[in-house]
């Protein structure tokens, strides 16, 4: 058992935050906490963000012990560039708070908004439940005012401990916040922890030149030309930079567990410097933590940035994607392993591995750690998510979809004839995997690989065949009526090469009926489809129907 739960990382991360809020006293709230910035789409990287504390947070649950998901949104933040597909006139708001830029399509309140939405249907639709917090609403209303000061009154601690780990600075090295000023100062130059927003352009492209600790008054100039000044215990008009704000809010949200990428989690990055700032400056502790990799797509495995735009998002991927099978694919790799969701053709492969997963739990040789990954994947502790009731495999349903070009009547015909032993009865029990299917053949497969069945026979190709083609095409139009399902089919296609050998269709196949087979499939699919590969042969033919297909294979 100790195995088993030693390859559950998100056991073991439950037990971490059990010990780490045992520790800090028998009072403690368990906390978990992710935190986005929307400064764009919100991709499958930050959905990584809140999947892991989401996991450990459930586990928790599933104890039965109360444990809080919060969502820091951070919107106070400034908007760094214009992501990928956005108007470039909102350049002239970089350096403004993202709840200060104009919605892009003007159906929000702000840009934060305008990105938040999505992705909040996308967490409902995954069964996530979080507490969102606004660093906005945070920051604005003054709840943070003393710790701001606190930060303020302890700028020289904080300049030294930053002093510990400052380095040249490396492209990339943090992703989304106010990291700029976040390194400390260096020799000579007076350090501060806050950023003020100009009270002019709105922008933080601003430097404090001066803060009285008695009056807590600041002055600023900004490079927009305007100089300011105001009380910080009586004003709130800035934000602490990202190293500062990070901890700050552990000690004030009392967190116990976090996760972050790799870029917070190497040694001297932000969770290094965290961890000491918030023992040392903020009377707190660290929380237990996990550092997570990249998520990829098919084709790239490039790191996703939400302010460059472009990446795909999760309301992407559950288009074509059951929502227990992106939880899965969450859940089943450790937080420290990269991710790859598929959008092309290795879709299919996703669905055939949760689908062997399903059989093997049915079969009662699955194993406990995929018993357990399974169980989060498919609802949480107090929800249990909608799943396909005859769940046919995905690249059966994608290949009914793409020749039938959506239309239900064919669609439930040819379902049914692939279901004959027990007959598919409506088109809801396949939904919403064949929704999921229709969705990727629509939006995902180049039109130059969708399926387009001839409308008339090919006579010229019909003219040149040879006289063993002949033979082969007669052979299995003589067997369809005999062979009409969707093993009965199989068997005659695979088989015809074997009859025209003297031999049974159930005969072992050699080297040599294996290459007559391979001939004898583009054959078709020339004569259908023309090119020379296309769906499964025997789903195609369920799907031409016994009259099209004589059609278009019969010989005049």
């Amino acid at each position: 058992m100790a195995g088993v739960k030693q390859g559950d990382w998100v056991a073991v991360a439950a037990d971490q935050v059990i010990a780490e809020g045992k520790r800090r006293g028998p009072d403690t709230p368990l906390v978990c906490a992710s935190g986005i910035s929307p400064s764009g789409p919100i991709h499958l990287g930050n959905l990584r963000e809140i999947m892991v504390p989401h996991f450990v947070a459930d586990e928790l649950q599933r104890r039965g012990l109360e444990c809080k998901h919060i969502l820091s949104w951070d919107d106070y933040d400034r908007l760094r560039k214009v992501p990928a597909g956005q108007p470039s006139s909102f350049a002239e708001h970089i350096g403004r708070p993202l709840t200060s830029v104009p919605d892009p399509c003007g159906e929000h309140p702000n840009w934060a908004e305008h990105f938040k939405e999505p992705f909040r249907a996308a967490l409902l639709q995954l069964g996530v439940e979080v507490v969102e917090v606004s660093q906005t609403q945070m920051y604005t209303s003054g709840a943070y005012r003393d710790q701001i000061l606190h930060a303020m009154r302890n700028r020289a601690q904080i300049d030294s401990v930053l002093g510990r780990y400052r380095t040249a600075k490396k492209a990339g090295d943090e992703p989304e916040g106010d990291d700029d000023e976040a390194e400390g100062a260096g020799a000579g130059i007076e350090y501060y922890p806050y950023k003020p927003y100009c009270s002019t352009c709105g922008r933080d492209t601003t430097a404090i030149t001066a803060f009285d600790e008695s009056s807590t008054y600041i002055e600023y100039t900004c490079q927009c030309g305007h100089a300011d000044g105001f009380a910080l215990n009586r004003v709130n008009g800035g934000k602490l930079v990202w190293k500062v704000d990070w901890p700050m809010r552990w000690a004030y949200e009392r967190v116990t567990f976090e996760a972050g990428g790799v870029d917070h989690s190497s040694p001297g990055s932000s969770f290094t410097v965290g961890s000491q700032l918030v023992r040392e400056v903020f009377n707190g502790r660290p929380p237990s933590y996990l550092g997570y990799s990249f998520v990829g797509t098919s084709g790239g495995s490039a790191k996703m940035s939400g302010s460059v735009g472009g990446a795909p998002t999760p309301t992407n991927a559950l288009q074509i994607i059951e929502a227990p099978l992106l939880r899965w694919l969450y859940a089943r790799r450790k937080p420290n392993q990269a991710i790859t969701v598929a959008f092309d053709q290795e879709v299919s492969r996703l669905y055939d591995e949760w689908d062997a997963l399903g059989r093997k739990i049915d079969a009662g040789t699955a194993e406990a750690g995929d018993l357990a990954v399974r169980a989060r994947s498919i609802g949480s502790a107090t929800r249990t998510l909608p799943t396909t009731a005859r769940a046919l495999p995905f690249r059966t349903l994608a290949s009914v979809v793409d020749i039938t070009t959506g239309d239900d009547q064919q669609t439930l015909r040819i379902l049914k004839d692939l279901t004959v032993d027990d007959p598919l009865q409506t088109l809801d029990q396949a939904r919403p995997r064949l929704d999921c299917a229709q969705a990727w053949i629509s939006n995902y497969v180049p039109a130059d690989e969708r399926t387009q069945v001839r409308s008339e026979p090919d006579a010229a190709q019909l003219d040149r065949l040879t006289r063993a083609q002949r033979e082969s095409l007669k052979l299995l139009l003589d067997g369809l009526d005999e062979h009409w399902s969707l093993p009965g089919l199989t068997a005659l296609v695979y088989g015809v090469p074997k009859l025209q050998a003297g031999l049974a269709l159930d005969a072992e196949p050699t080297p040599e009926l294996k290459a007559e087979q391979r001939a004898l499939f583009s054959l078709l699919y020339m004569l259908l489809v023309g090119r020379d590969t296309g769906p499964r042969l025997p789903t195609l033919l369920l799907a031409l129907g016994i009259e099209r297909i004589q059609k278009l294979l019969t010989v005049p």
